[in-house]
């Protein structure tokens, strides 16, 4: 009786062949390989023979009459990855500077993962094993809250922590759909369950009371008042309100605010969504005297400007001002890049006496001390106060969602309910304006702002006796 070889029948049950395409047992896993377009492929396919085997047939067939096999992936180093994902969100999603600059900061802990704890030769070689490991590693890290170098260092907080995993998330998604992970490979941040991750330890939202309100305002002197009680009762931005501009940005004679991009002076909205805003009767008094004769220029200027400075461009129209940033912009030797075109962008707005937004933090941390209040530090407490203003009045959802800036899409994810029907329902002005006043109109911070007006309606603005920020 013929007994078979044993070491043939091995090699038989831990190797097959399907035409042109080769399957072989490394350890448990089966890999397949085939030459594709003059390259040697070897993808990972799993435990199940079977599957390996019907995997190797439909590429047999596909490489056979001359189709692409679909395992075909370009394998890089995360370096590599990022560098070219940023340019993506660079040249063809136009994404924001600062938001590239966010998305650079996240994935650079990523490189040094890479680099400390683990070397990662592709992204292909990036497992799942491997993202618990770098939860683990951020865990550890002390990083500066402030990105400076000479900053106290701290942990990272939950939400930093989650923000980096998410836009890793992003990072690999990108590497997916340009094949640079195999198609069976799943994207190893996704195992993490990202969003099941507890926020322990978040930095408190502070929203101000009705009577914080009123002493924040009483708080204010002559130039803090009309810069600060506009953003309490608009909810406008810090960044949208240093780049308002006369007269396209302000209606006063109907009593709105604009909210326009100006791409061609170097200035977006963070979300990219154009607004309009009503104004109570106190704040278009109040602009007014603000404004006098001027017609050009930011609605808000420096505090210097109070004194009788004269900005260098506040008399030039938009259309002046675009043909000058294209001059800045020309005066270089070669092609800036958008980060430099806007660097020059943010020169010319000073020239034109527009505020830094670093300056109206700056001003509202003096308001804030003098009310006691010191560890308030974010301009942004007026914006949330002006959301939270609007939800006690119980104004509608979508108009809230108009007034704030905020994209209708983000309906159906945060429980409004209105989903798709946000992009079909249009809100007329009047309908706005009244549910706006039923919010505003009503607040005891407004008293405060008529009687500062009707104290200075007599006489022209008087500059305040606080100390400058350098530039102001």
């Amino acid at each position: 009786m013929a007994f078979p070889n044993s070491r043939s029948a091995l090699r038989k049950s831990s190797a097959f062949h399907v035409g042109r395409v080769h399957g072989y047992l490394r350890g448990r896993v089966w890999y397949l390989r085939y030459h594709e377009q003059g390259r040697r492929l070897q993808p990972r396919i799993g435990t199940d023979r079977d599957a390996a085997r019907r995997l190797a047939a439909d590429i047999n067939a596909r490489l056979e009459v001359g189709a692409a096999s679909g395992l075909r992936f370009e394998p890089i180093s995360i370096p590599q990855l990022r560098d070219r994902w940023l340019n993506q969100h660079e040249h063809v999603r136009r994404s924001s500077v600062a938001t590239i600059q966010r998305y650079r900061s996240a994935t650079e802990h990523l490189l040094q993962f890479g680099h400390d704890v683990c070397s990662i030769r592709t992204a292909a070689d990036f497992r799942p094993e491997h993202a618990e490991q770098f939860v683990e590693y951020l865990r550890r890290k002390q990083v500066a809250p402030n990105g400076h170098g000479n900053a106290r260092k701290r942990p990272l907080r939950d939400a930093g922590v989650r923000y980096i995993l998410e836009t890793c998330v992003s990072l690999f998604n990108y590497a997916q759909r340009q094949r640079h992970l195999p198609p069976y490979a799943e994207n190893p941040f996704r195992t993490l369950e990202i969003s099941r991750i507890p926020i322990e330890d978040a930095r408190p939202i502070t929203i101000f009371t009705v009577q914080q309100e009123v002493e924040f305002l009483q708080a204010c002197d002559d130039w803090q008042l009309p810069v600060f009680a506009t953003l309490l009762f608009t909810g406008m931005r810090p960044g949208e309100l240093v780049h308002l501009l006369l007269p396209e940005d302000l209606d006063l004679e109907l009593g709105w605010i604009h909210i326009r991009n100006k791409p061609r002076l170097g200035w977006q909205v963070k979300t990219r969504n154009q607004r309009d805003i009503p104004l109570s009767p106190v704040l278009v008094s109040m602009l007014l005297w603000l404004l006098g004769d001027r017609r050009t220029g930011p609605v808000f200027c420096q505090r210097r400007c109070a004194a009788g400075y004269q900005p260098p461009l506040v008399h030039m129209p938009s259309a002046s001002l675009e043909q000058e940033l294209l001059r800045r912009i020309a005066d270089h030797k070669s092609e800036p890049p958008r980060k430099e075109r806007l660097r020059i962008a943010r020169k010319m707005w000073r020239d034109l006496g527009a505020l830094k937004e670093d300056w109206v933090r700056t001003e509202f941390m003096r308001v804030t001390a003098r009310m006691g209040l010191p560890k308030i530090t974010a301009p942004k407490t007026l914006r949330h106060t002006f959301a939270t203003m609007l939800q006690d009045a119980n104004v509608d959802p979508l108009v809230r969602n108009e007034l704030m800036g905020h994209a209708p899409a983000s309906f159906g994810h945060h429980g409004a309910g209105l989903g798709m029907t946000a992009h079909y329902t249009h809100t007329r002005p009047e309908t706005k304006r009244r549910q706006f006043e039923q919010a505003v109109g009503i607040r005891p911070a407004l008293e405060v702002a008529r009687r500062w007006l009707a104290a200075r309606t007599s006489r022209p603005a008087v500059p305040s006796d606080a100390p400058a920020e350098s530039g102001q």
